[in-house]
């Protein structure tokens, strides 16, 4: 494997960076985005119910808050709860629209990666072809076909390297890029049902 990589040449070390970063990003997002961390089930049911014994607090508010991301936003909600319905609202989007950024962090890297990580493989490969090229005799003389295919197949392994990147950066993209998606528009419900809780159910 060394070997490999020594004979694909120096562009071939910007695609390891490029894969040890995916990794971690693949990784870290598997781990953040666990449904059961950011909208934990049962939470908005165990808030109505205390709400509904012992009224909004400031302890309430700040174990809410602390809860998760979910709680964040319905935190938002309860620090506004004696407001109209579009000022909690209006609070409650305002708090999700910071957190829907905290969900979608490390997203745009990966993208990028799943986008580049080809170019720069075809980089590599062009770079290698330039220098196989480059070192053939002009005249034709002395060539050896099976060392120019060897040479050949060495330029591509940048190219190999770059696709193998790309296509699983990009797989995860999508992924949590639509599982980003369904966590906020669970979040949204679950802060609808709160206001609608608070200011009585809106009329149909």
């Amino acid at each position: 494997m060394l070997d490999i990589l020594r004979a694909a040449g120096w562009p071939i070390y910007f695609l390891l960076v490029a894969s040890v970063i995916s990794l971690a990003l693949i990784i870290e997002r598997a781990i953040s985005l666990r449904r059961s961390i950011i909208v934990p089930a049962g939470f908005l049911e165990k808030l109505v119910a205390e709400l509904r014994q012992s009224g909004v607090s400031d302890d309430l508010i700040k174990r809410v808050h602390g809860h998760s991301p979910l709680g964040r936003v319905l935190a938002a909600g309860l620090r506004n709860v004696r407001a109209t319905r579009e000022v909690m609202k209006e609070a409650i989007e305002e708090a999700g629209r910071a957190v829907a950024h905290d969900l979608e962090r490390f997203l745009t890297t990966l993208g990028t990666i799943a986008t580049v990580a080809p170019l720069m493989g075809l980089f590599g490969t062009v770079i290698g072809m330039i220098e196989l090229f480059g070192a053939q005799n002009p005249t034709g003389g002395g060539t050896d076909p099976q060392q120019l295919a060897h040479g050949i197949s060495v330029a591509l392994y940048n190219t190999g390297f770059g696709l193998m990147i790309a296509i699983p950066s990009l797989i995860a993209h999508r992924h949590y890029r639509a599982q980003v998606d369904s966590i906020i528009v669970e979040m949204e419900q679950q802060a609808v049902r709160l206001v609608d809780v608070v200011h009585g159910d809106r009329k149909k």
